[in-house]
């Protein structure tokens, strides 16, 4: 049995591979009809895909859309690792934490 690397360890090549191999999971799983487990897949590409990512490039108190959420934005408080904390707007200022493959910039041109 082979011991699973974490995404911190992981290479940018070693990770495009894993994203790959859940990607092509997730579509077995949305074929054979098992939703949940094609949202699970779904989820760790978003992980997956936040390591790639330079935390420096997410602002602190600016606004992102969020992916797959048309029309809510989210305004980050701050950064701890790989995930943005902060609250959705229109919301009850309830705090949470979204990986920031999630997040993509309001400027035009980004």
């Amino acid at each position: 049995m082979e011991i699973e690397k974490k995404y911190n360890d992981m290479t940018e090549h070693e990770l495009r591979t894993e994203i790959g191999r859940l990607r092509e999971k997730a579509r077995k799983a949305e074929q054979l009809g098992i939703l949940n487990e094609f949202a699970v897949y779904q989820r760790k590409m978003v992980m997956a895909q936040s390591y790639m990512i330079d935390p420096k490039t997410i602002e602190i108190g600016e606004l992102y859309r969020i992916d797959g959420d048309e029309g809510v934005f989210f305004h980050v408080d701050y950064l701890k690792g790989h995930f943005a904390w902060g609250y959705r707007l229109g919301s009850e200022r309830a705090e949470e934490a979204l990986p920031i493959a999630m997040l993509k910039s309001v400027k035009t041109g980004k």
